[in-house]
């Protein structure tokens, strides 16, 4: 005796649901993250009215940030002594040479104005020709 075998039917996963989960997920990472950029210094920067903002397709650049109390850090890196040679000595190692990298000064609003010009002056002597003083924009008079 022949028997007939029914047909069989196509097995479907839904996934519209999996889909909902992830893009709910997706939605809960993009928001709950943060984008900081940590450094060792706390830094108080000054506020200027005009300027322009940094240009973000720049590789690499070198950061010197100037704490209220005149303590340097290189790329978030702490010098061991807070004088014009050991800020030379370690722009020329982070910098490779290359006096054509950007270079930008984040320091304290409170931040002895001597400190600064030390910074400027090392700049000077080592050949940087793009510098940049960060500032934070000046909330608007009411």
């Amino acid at each position: 005796m022949k028997f007939r075998r029914k047909p069989l039917e196509p097995v479907d996963i839904n996934v519209t649901s999996l889909i909902d989960v992830v893009f709910v997920l997706l939605l809960f990472f993009v928001t709950t993250t943060t984008f900081t950029r940590q450094t060792e210094l706390r830094v108080d920067l000054p506020q200027a009215v005009s300027g322009s903002p940094a240009e973000d397709h720049i590789p690499k650049e070198l950061d010197i940030a100037i704490s209220a109390d005149g303590v340097y850090t290189v790329n978030n890196q702490r010098l061991p002594a807070n004088d014009l040679a050991s800020l030379m000595d370690a722009l020329q190692k982070e910098s490779g040479g290359d006096t054509s990298l950007p270079l930008s000064i984040s320091a304290d609003g409170k931040t002895f104005h001597q400190a600064v010009i030390t910074a400027m002056d090392a700049a000077g002597k080592l050949g940087f020709s793009h510098l940049r003083m960060t500032t934070v924009e000046a909330a608007p008079a009411p």
